[in-house]
């Protein structure tokens, strides 16, 4: 905060699983009071794999909050604030499509939404992929599918990949690797 910004009040509204709702009360210029809406993340990772013949691994899978099921890069939530991004990403690599890394290298860091929300997504890219075995959480359910990078910049700009950690993941990995 700054001299011109300072948080009065940080209210817990719900507590969940993998987000915190709080309503902030704020006093701007020291003359009068807004509300914001905040939203705490325990932060997440993502993972570009890249397959020997250099095609990029993606889960399709259904998303609650857009009732349809989505193509994206695999990912997941820390298992708790201060997990190193690296390992959850070579955990969700493993459990979401069934192929292990030690060769990840960290890409870049997202701030999802940060207007309302402090979401970090820390993405790496995972090379020398080692069929594994799929260990899917309850709840989901997920097709792996592979794509070549022209493929997938196609389903980006036709609209069809509109999940933007997975946008920024591949463009990202394009301009660094290609």
């Amino acid at each position: 905060m700054n001299a011109r910004i300072k948080r009065i009040n940080r209210e817990l509204k719900y507590k969940g699983s993998i987000v915190d709702f709080y309503q902030d009360t704020i006093k701007v210029d020291g003359d009068h009071t807004v509300i914001y809406d905040f939203i705490s993340h325990k932060g997440a990772a993502a993972v570009v794999p890249v397959a020997e013949d250099g095609k990029i691994l993606m889960v399709r899978q259904f998303r609650n909050a857009l009732d349809r099921f989505t193509l994206e890069v695999p990912a997941g939530a820390l298992n708790e604030v201060g997990e190193a991004g690296i390992d959850c990403a070579k955990r969700e690599l493993e459990e979401e499509t069934g192929f292990r890394s030690e060769n990840l290298e960290w890409l870049i860091t997202l701030r999802t939404t940060v207007a309302f929300c402090n979401e970090r997504i820390e993405v790496f890219v995972a090379k020398d992929l080692k069929p594994s075995k799929q260990n899917l959480d309850a709840g989901e359910f997920i097709d792996l599918e592979a794509y070549t990078m022209v493929e997938l910049k196609e389903k980006i700009f036709s609209g069809e990949i509109e999940d933007s950690k997975t946008i920024a993941a591949l463009l990202a990995y394009e301009v660094k690797y290609k």
